[in-house]
């Protein structure tokens, strides 16, 4: 494994992020028909630290707050707390808390007592602003998140799934309130998804915020053959509006891919890592079997050619933007 700093922080991650979203299974929940057991999880979590991976990517809205549990269980029985870094994220303020008259900067600290409760620990390591909240003044949230970081709840703060303005213009506010700056930015990013790239990753690479995309292996569809069905492939309402399995470029790009791993002897799986980590600091994987994780790690330390770097990234075409809010002038 291979190790790198988070942005500007003084974390040291992996150059592979666990995604958790996978981990703890709550009946009736979004994706309960293919989320993992406890003990499951706990078998996954196992081999990820026993593989070098020591950054973990969790969320209050996984499995309604079941995956913090198991993860914060699991990363409590088997490592030390200043050897991991363990991020969570929350989500926009709901109907029923603003009928309570509940502000942006106590949703925040709501949210993130309750994660600390789930985890079981005293503080999180990077906390992460899922989506944009529209209808809260983002005074207020970016109030909230810097307060728990100078109360020591929060080491660093993160963003997910927004636009490049709102990034810049969140930083902003932090700054003129003499806050820490933001330090990583999780969006959708792999390689039939490239859009990121046009305004996000510069102004990332500016800023000295890391990337740490999510879904590198587009919900699995960069490593499977376009026919080929999964439980997740054919259940994950969110991950099915993100694709379209019948696109006849992402199908080309899918089809490189696996010319490429048949001619230098790798998996699928490497050369997306491989390709992958010329571009971010620490991709969120997700998994649900021992070889979703053996096979990334497989890919940290792959060199691609120039060449079959161009030859990966010719075909793309844009695409509909998806992975954010749509913008909302309400």
């Amino acid at each position: 494994m291979e190790y790198t700093k988070l942005g500007r922080s003084d974390l040291n991650v992996s150059r592979l992020c666990l995604g958790c979203m996978g981990f703890g299974q709550k009946e009736n929940t979004q994706h309960s028909s293919w989320t993992l057991s406890e003990d499951r999880s706990r078998e996954l979590i196992k081999l990820a630290l026993n593989s070098g991976i020591n950054f973990f990517d969790t969320a209050i809205a996984y499995s309604e707050g079941v995956s913090e549990q198991v993860v914060g269980r699991a990363l409590r029985d088997m490592a030390k707390r200043d050897e991991v870094v363990v991020a969570t994220k929350f989500l926009p303020r709901t109907q029923s808390e603003k009928d309570a008259g509940i502000d942006g900067v106590a949703h925040v600290r709501n949210n993130l007592e309750q994660s600390l409760k789930n985890l079981g620990m005293d503080y999180v390591d990077l906390y992460i602003c899922h989506m944009w909240d529209y209808h809260t003044p983002m005074e207020e949230v970016l109030e909230g998140m810097g307060q728990v970081v100078k109360e020591g709840k929060a080491r660093y703060i993160g963003f997910s799934n927004c636009y490049a303005w709102q990034l810049q213009k969140a930083n902003y506010i932090l700054r003129d309130k003499g806050y820490a700056p933001i330090v990583s930015m999780q969006g959708h990013y792999n390689m039939i998804f490239r859009e990121e790239e046009r305004e996000m990753f510069p102004y990332c690479a500016d800023a000295g915020i890391a990337l740490t995309p999510y879904s590198p292996l587009a919900s699995g569809r960069l490593v499977k053959d376009p026919s080929e069905h999964s439980a997740r492939l054919d259940s994950d309402k969110m991950a099915m509006s993100k694709y379209d399995r019948t696109h006849d470029q992402d199908a080309v790009i899918i089809t490189r891919v696996a010319e490429i791993a048949q001619k230098r002897g790798l998996t699928k799986t490497q050369v997306v890592m491989g390709w992958l980590l010329t571009k971010v600091t620490s991709p969120v994987i997700g998994a649900t079997k021992e070889r979703h994780i053996t096979e990334a790690v497989a890919g940290v330390g792959v060199q691609l050619s120039p060449e079959e770097i161009a030859y990966l990234e010719e075909p793309y075409v844009p695409h509909k933007l998806v992975g954010v809010m749509e913008f909302n002038h309400a």
